[in-house]
């Protein structure tokens, strides 16, 4: 027995060690492979583990850009705030910490015990967001107390931090609020600046990611999050100012259905402000006050509170809209006489006047088979060109556009972008409407020549006017000059860009002096500032359906003559007057404006010897087509609509 079982044991050893040998070969080979997957994946088999913790991951914003105005000060900027967090699973750890922080929680931020209860009943949960939006000194108090009693009576309040926020800010309220825009649903863009360059205001947001370790310890990675550029408008904020506290004046003295008023460089396109009289507030766009202007009391309707209370929310927001609405650019109306310094200037460039010419104005011109008659009924008799523009004769402009032909008037139409957008950076823009050279016929030629018949925006009528007297550069218009990251260093220079030449230099000279003789002789004597040589021209449009009274009256002028340097536009829409027509208010607002932007912008005067306004002649009224006769819907159909964007004009384009 003892030979057997000594056999046995031999064997058994042998196996053991065949066994042992094996094991080992193969946790060798484990430890390898581990090594290697390790060194291969080991940050993806990582994650993963991670992920099957206890984690969570929190989205760090971006503060987007400011826009500024043209000398650095903000417009528009983004102020950080701060949410509240919680943590109930850190803070339910034991009764002590539960105890001490609510505590805190209700001393510091006033919240109740039905709130606090509501929030740690998901004990689980490591982000629970308590209040929204605080100021930093709605803060500082328990931070303070965090920070000094850490060791004593604050050493049990745990699981409280903020997570910071952005809420967009802007410092003066409504000043230039068409120009600016604002923001909607945290850092969309709606409208203005805010809108058109919202994908340059914006940054990437960052994230913080965060895992409890096994012994319950909370580890944090960040990833940084990107900020927005700054945008620097071409807007300057004092003569934004300067416009408004001219419009506001005349808003609560006279009143109209709407000013508006644009301020250019003629030398670069650039926007230096821009106003309308239904302005509101950024900071509050959607309050009553955005759109209290749209109504007023009556003994039917009740107070104007109670109106806008009765509205439904589709309502409201058909209001909001037309409050946001940016009358400059958006909105397309007759220009009346201010176009006749285009038909002017496109006659001239093509030869077909050269500046020494005559007309005999009776007070009416028989077109095909109308009678179509001047402001003047009696008639200007005979007079030069420089004359058929200070005197506004309507029966001279006809006379000059039957001699251009509808060709070239078509031409120039086209040359000083009338019928087209203007590209200008802001999004919303209309293209007006105007006759295609196949529609001017006889009398579409001679109503267009004074500017009635077709529609435009004061974007178009200010940028292809900084062409006429500039030298003929048609500058693309432009509110941004500048984009420029968090640290000052420039991301992209906008430079004023000349998009086509539409007169010579010559012809361009002709026209600023026929302009001045305009303000120092003609119908816009009231726009003369004491010192200053001023040219433009003014405009009186009747509205549809003609004969109703009702009038947009507008001056557009600039300063100096001798070299100009300013561009002013102003346009009236009903004003609150008996006699729309000849109250020349637009030229006496553009005075205003003049006056005291003039010495703002450093232009110094260049006329000692004008010392008065001259005489009080006002503008000239409007020249009812057909004398009333056409019908409202042939505007409409005859004219040509030129883009999609037209059917964004209001009822101002009838």
């Amino acid at each position: 027995m003892a030979k057997k079982r000594k056999k046995f044991l031999a064997r058994m050893q042998a196996k053991l060690f065949f066994v042992v040998v094996f094991f080992t070969v193969l946790f060798i080979g484990l430890m390898i492979r581990i090594l290697y997957i390790n060194e291969k994946d080991g940050k993806r088999y990582e994650k993963i583990v991670l992920a099957q913790q206890s984690y969570d991951s929190i989205e760090i914003p971006y503060r987007r850009g400011d826009i500024l105005d043209r000398n650095g000060t903000q417009l528009a900027t983004s102020e950080k705030v701060y949410n509240l967090i919680i943590e109930p699973k850190n803070i339910l750890q034991n009764e002590k910490v539960e105890k001490d922080t609510v505590n805190a929680l209700k001393k510091y931020f006033n919240l109740t015990d039905e709130s606090i209860n509501e929030a740690l009943k998901d004990g689980s949960s490591l982000y629970k967001k308590m209040l929204k939006k605080l100021t930093y000194d709605e803060i500082k108090e328990f931070k303070d107390f965090v920070a000094e009693h850490a060791k004593d009576e604050a050493k049990n309040v745990k699981g409280v931090w903020f997570e910071d926020e952005y809420k967009r800010f802007y410092p003066y309220g409504s000043l230039a609020c068409h120009a600016i825009g604002f923001t909607v649903s945290g850092n969309v863009g709606q409208g203005g600046i805010e809108g058109y360059y919202s994908d340059e205001l914006n940054g990437i947001n960052g994230r913080e990611y965060g895992y409890l370790t096994s012994d319950m310890t909370l580890e944090r990675t960040t990833k940084p999050p990107i900020n927005g550029y700054n945008v620097v408008s071409t807007i300057d904020a004092n003569a934004q100012n300067i416009v408004e506290k001219k419009i506001d004046a005349f808003m609560k003295e006279t009143g109209a259905k709407n000013v508006s008023v644009l301020v250019m460089d003629p030398n670069s396109g650039e926007v230096i402000a821009m106003a309308n009289s239904n302005s509101f507030n950024l900071n509050e766009p959607y309050e009553d006050s955005a759109i209290e202007y749209q109504f007023s009391a009556d003994d039917t309707k009740g107070s104007v509170e109670s109106q806008i209370k009765a509205l439904s929310e589709k309502e409201r927001l058909e209001h909001l809209n037309q409050a946001w609405r940016n009358f400059i650019i958006s909105d397309g109306f007759e220009p009346g006489s201010t176009y006749k310094t285009f038909t002017i200037a496109g006659a001239m460039e093509d030869g077909v006047l050269k500046g020494d010419e005559s007309f005999f104005c009776g007070g009416q011109l028989d077109v095909a088979d109308w009678t179509i008659k001047c402001h003047n009924h009696s008639g200007h008799g005979q007079v030069s060109v420089e004359g058929a523009l200070m005197q506004s004769c309507n029966v001279a402009l006809m006379q000059i556009a039957q001699a251009e032909g509808r060709e070239t008037f078509s031409k120039y139409q086209e040359e000083f972008g009338f019928g087209n957008v203007t590209h200008v950076d802001l999004s919303g823009e209309a293209a007006g409407l105007v006759y295609s050279e196949d529609k001017l016929n006889p009398v579409e030629l001679a109503t267009s020549s004074f500017g009635q018949g077709l529609t435009v925006t004061m974007m178009q009528i200010g940028t292809a006017f900084c062409s006429v007297i500039n030298g003929g550069n048609y500058f693309e218009p432009h509110l941004v000059k500048q984009i420029v990251d968090e640290n000052g260093g420039v991301i992209n220079n906008i430079e004023p860009t000349v998009l086509r030449k539409t007169i010579s230099s010559e012809t361009s000279e002709f026209m600023r002096h026929a302009l001045e003789e305009v303000v120092s002789n003609g119908t816009a004597r009231k726009a003369q500032v004491e010192g200053y040589t001023i040219g433009g021209k003014t405009g009186t449009a009747e509205k549809l359906p003609r004969g109703n009274g009702k009038y947009l009256l507008s001056f557009i002028g600039f300063a100096p003559v001798e070299n100009p340097q300013v561009v002013v536009y102003v346009t009236v829409d009903e004003p609150h007057v008996d006699d729309q027509a000849g109250s020349g208010l637009g030229t006496i607002i553009a005075h205003s404006v003049f006056e005291e932007l003039l010495p703002y912008m450093n232009i110094y005067q260049t006329d000692a010897e004008n010392e008065s306004v001259g005489e009080d002649v006002g503008d000239e009224p409007a020249t009812p087509i057909f004398e009333g006769n056409i019908p409202q819907e042939q505007l409409s159909t005859d004219l040509n609509v030129t883009t999609e964007e037209n059917q964004g004009t209001t009822e101002n384009n009838n």
